[in-house]
């Protein structure tokens, strides 16, 4: 059953038949904030309706009802909005019906106005246009519509009266700047403000992604990302757009999601600079002190009387609403809130309004700024002109606030922050207004250093996950510019805005600049130029960041001075006019600069310098971050430079282990083609050989050490110069061989066995050539005659470095013009693909179809018929040496 309007039998309930276009519902929980709680549901959900006309009674009614189903019932409340064309309809259900149930055309009592209880009927009747209750055998459910007033067409009232003071300040003109972004994030509108505010024509940016615009806050695990931002169906927050100019302008922005009339989705987004954002921003709302009367005294949590309902979820939001708080209450023209540090020596701004929160943001002042109470952070004071005594309160250093008052966020005793409300004007705040503030600020304290400790939590969060990642990254190299590139890029932007790596070769040698970037990339130049021009920062060992002020001071003097010369007053005296440093280049590192040494193995190996643009500051979290990266790649750049040398080093031996060049042979082709084992291996076991004995005579040799890698390698150095040495000496080829068996058996355990081709060549002036050849356990060479034949050239022979006594002997032949001659190391035989091998066969076979072939196309046409028959690289060394006869030339 309903009841109504107070005499009348029956209840109209049309706005149940009526067309319903929009609805919200919201449940709340059987305790006194819940109340407020529930006001600020309904009159968010007209607002955002645009039933401004209707929010007041309505949030009347709600305050009652809601008041008598958790304060007095006791149960959860259930408040459902619902819209039609000309009403709002408003329910509010509670789940204890242990009422008298009014009877069907009998008189409503509605009791007295003096009564405790009974008011919420009282008032649906005096406000709503129709009301009524519904009982069911488990809810109560009380409702009331409110008709919409007629309005004319095209008005629509979006807030409540305010006096003029109370308006926000802007400076001039107001632009707003209206951008809209497609689906896939590139910028389709872009109006004349954002023309205005930005210095970019429509045509420069239209088609490309926001993100080359937005100067969006990258802080590890905290925030939410661009991409992510233009997701979601509605959000407000402060970022940046890089302007025309090089600035970054601070903005606010409002972004809608939206569908066009295709269904294609995307994004309008609305900014201001951001100190208007008072422009944009969602009015914050406190109690009405008239509502409160209302309901029970106890039902309003003293938290929600200076914040509002609901608080902001994150800390940015919570500190935010705060200083904007207290600002209001104190009626001043600036607030301000820092944190303290871990350890409570320094305090960090993280909010402010009405001052220059760029420049502010993140700056840190000491606790204990000076003697007596005045001067620390710990206790509540009131300065009533600050001209009196100058630099009083840093923070507030030439923003034209005369008087300020300021009190200690504390947690347990413990410092957490301070809370400071300012005003132009002198002799604003006394000792009332301090306790007013202290009273406040002991309300927020707890909330704050909660909000503070969750974010730290995400922070450190999101900080191991980007060192693991970093360490990941750094160890997967070992080449020392990649490393250089990895360190940079992995603080840009998500440390810094720009970033410098100086190295330092010894311990004797000056830091050098070796890389430098910045988000921007059209200002890496200029930035490098400026850089190059200051002395670097010393290499202090000592851990952890420090401020480095050069870069910034030389960027403001050099822009300074181009605008000097820009007016025709004069040249730059200190630094050269070749500097380049533009406006652009300043206004990019003229914020905080700080210094991380890169120490490794107790030796300082460069420095790290992070920078951010005008008048910003790093956060201690950041820098602590830093640090720890800078550690981690402070050791992979040393790891790169030692890897580095010992490659160079190694790189060095192993080329004097091969030929530095084959010599002409005349009236002969020479073609030799070398592969290597082994990742960074220029040598291994197989080695090659083409020398001048004497007038007329030629030594060449091909042979294979058993095994790979350096143990090999050092017999193949030894073999390679012994050959040389003994034939030189005159020794025929077994002998040559017998000698360098004794000296390989003499090198013990290190003794590695060896199969050696080795031979003379004599040409001959007929076009043929001699050969005395000794294949000591090698690979037959093989013959190519002219008519395609392939045969070996030579008979087997016991290998070398096995036994003491070997009985060798060498075999005469002669090399007919266009015959070619063939000598592989088993490298090129062997190679397998799963069972099946190349072997002497396959390699015989390949050869026959080198007929007519040079030397070169023979030793390439070998070698890829070897690459060919298997996938997988070689897992041996390989040579091959080539040898032709071409004949006489006619004439």
């Amino acid at each position: 059953m309903s009841s109504g309007d107070l005499g009348v039998d029956t209840v109209d309930t049309r706005t149940r038949s009526a067309v319903i276009t929009a609805r919200a519902a919201a449940t709340f929980d059987p305790v006194g904030r819940s109340v407020a709680t529930a006001r600020s549901f309904v009159r968010d959900t007209l607002q955002g309706w645009g039933f401004t006309d209707v929010v007041d009674d309505a949030v009347v009614l709600t305050s009652e009802l809601v008041t008598n189903a958790v304060v007095h019932a006791g149960t959860a409340a259930d408040v459902l909005c619902l819209r039609s064309e000309d009403a709002v309809r408003i329910e509010v259900s509670d789940r204890y019906p242990e009422r008298e149930i009014p009877l069907q055309q009998s008189s409503v009592n509605m009791g007295s106005p003096d009564r405790e209880g009974g008011r919420g009927l009282q008032l649906c009747a005096a406000l709503a246009t129709r009301w009524g209750v519904d009982y069911t055998p488990t809810h109560k459910q009380v409702w009331f519509q409110l008709d919409l007033p007629d309005r004319p067409v095209g008005t629509r009232a979006a807030g409540p009266s305010l006096p003029a003071d109370l308006l926000p300040i802007a400076d001039g003109r107001v632009r707003v700047a209206v951008v809209q972004i497609d689906r896939a994030g590139a910028i389709s509108a872009w109006n004349e403000d954002a023309e205005e505010l930005f210095g970019y024509v429509a045509e420069q940016v239209m088609g490309k992604p926001l993100n080359d615009f937005a100067a969006w806050p990258h802080t590890p695990g905290t925030s939410t990302g661009i991409a992510e931002a233009l997701q979601l169906s509605r959000w407000e927050g402060s970022y940046g757009i890089r302007g025309s100019n090089g600035c970054v302008l601070p903005v606010y922005a409002s972004h809608l999601r939206v569908r066009d009339t295709d269904g294609e989705p995307s994004t309008v987004c609305l900014l201001v600079r951001d100190e208007e954002r008072a422009v944009l921003q969602t009015p914050l709302r406190g109690p009405n002190p008239d509502q409160s009367t209302l309901s029970e005294p106890n039902a309003t949590d003293p938290f929600e009387v200076f914040i509002g309902s609901p608080a902001p979820d994150d800390l940015d939001g919570l500190l935010q609403r705060t200083v904007e708080r207290a600002r209001d209450m104190l009626d001043g023209d600036a607030a301000f809130l820092l944190l303290a540090t871990d350890d409570e020596t320094e305090l960090e701004v993280r909010a402010s309004t009405g001052l220059p929160s760029a420049r502010q943001r993140f700056a840190r002042v000491p606790v204990e700024a000076g003697p007596g109470r005045y001067g620390s952070a710990r206790m509540p004071a009131v300065h009533e002109d600050l001209t009196v005594v100058p630099g009083a309160v840093p923070l507030l250093g030439g923003t034209g606030m005369r008087s300020v008052v300021t009190v200690p966020l504390k947690v347990e005793g413990r410092l957490t922050g301070s809370l400071g409300v300012a005003a132009e004007a002198p002799d604003r705040y006394s000792n009332e207004e301090a306790l007013r503030l202290q009273f406040a600020a002991d309300r927020i304290a707890l909330a704050v250093e909660s909000a503070r400790l969750g974010e730290l939590e995400r922070l450190r969060r999101g900080s191991l996950s980007f060192l693991v990642e970093a360490s990941d990254l750094l160890a997967g190299t070992l080449d020392r510019d990649q490393t250089l590139a990895l360190m940079a890029q992995m603080t840009v932007p998500t440390l810094a805005t720009w970033c410098a790596v100086y190295t330092i070769a010894d311990q004797s040698a000056e830091p050098y600049l070796s890389y430098v970037l910045h988000e921007d990339e059209e200002r890496i130049d200029g930035l490098k130029a400026l850089l190059s021009k200051i002395a670097p920062p010393e290499p202090v060992p000592t851990p952890g960041a420090r401020v480095w002020a050069a870069p910034s001071e030389a960027a403001h003097q050099a822009a300074l001075r181009s605008s000097m010369r820009s007016l025709g007053l004069g040249e730059p005296m200190t630094l050269s006019s070749g500097i380049g440093t533009t406006l652009s280049t300043a206004s990019a590192v003229g914020g905080e600069t700080v210094v991380l040494p890169l120490v490794a193995r107790n030796r300082v190996i460069g420095m790290l310098t992070l920078g951010k643009p005008s008048d910003e500051h790093f956060r201690q979290e950041i820098l602590e971050l830093a640090e720890d990266l800078s550690r981690r790649a402070a050791l992979a750049l040393d790891n790169a430079r030692l890897y580095s040398e010992r490659m160079a080093i190694s790189q060095s031996l192993q080329r004097s282990l091969l030929p530095p060049g084959l010599p002409q042979v005349p009236g002969v082709e020479v073609e030799v083609i070398y592969r290597a084992a082994g990742e960074g291996n220029e040598v291994g076991g197989d080695f090659y050989d083409l020398f001048p004995i004497r007038d007329g005579a030629y030594g060449f040799a091909i042979g294979d050490v058993c095994g790979t890698g350096p143990e090999a390698a050092a017999v193949t150095g030894l073999a390679r110069h012994a050959l040389r040495l003994l034939a030189r000496e005159g020794f025929g080829g077994p002998a040559v061989l017998e000698r360098l068996n004794a000296a390989i058996l003499d090198e013990g355990a290190r003794s590695r066995f060896l199969t050696l081709l080795y031979g003379e060549l004599w040409p001959q002036e007929d076009g043929s050539a001699v050969l005395k050849v000794v294949c000591a356990g090698h690979p037959l060479p093989l013959r190519l005659r002219q008519d395609g034949t392939v045969e070996p050239y030579a008979e087997p022979q016991p290998l070398l470095g096995v036994m003491d006594d070997l009985e060798l002997y060498e075999q005469t032949m002669t090399l007919d013009p266009g015959d070619v001659l063939l000598c592989v190391t088993d490298g090129v035989t062997e190679r397998r693909e799963g069972t099946r091998m190349l072997g002497d066969d396959g390699l015989a076979d390949v050869l026959t179809t080198c007929t007519g072939l040079t030397a070169g196309a023979v030793a390439a046409r070998i070698m890829r018929a070897v690459e060919r028959f298997a996938t997988d690289a070689p897992s041996d060394d390989m040579a091959i040496l080539a040898m032709r006869v071409p004949g006489l030339q006619k004439d």
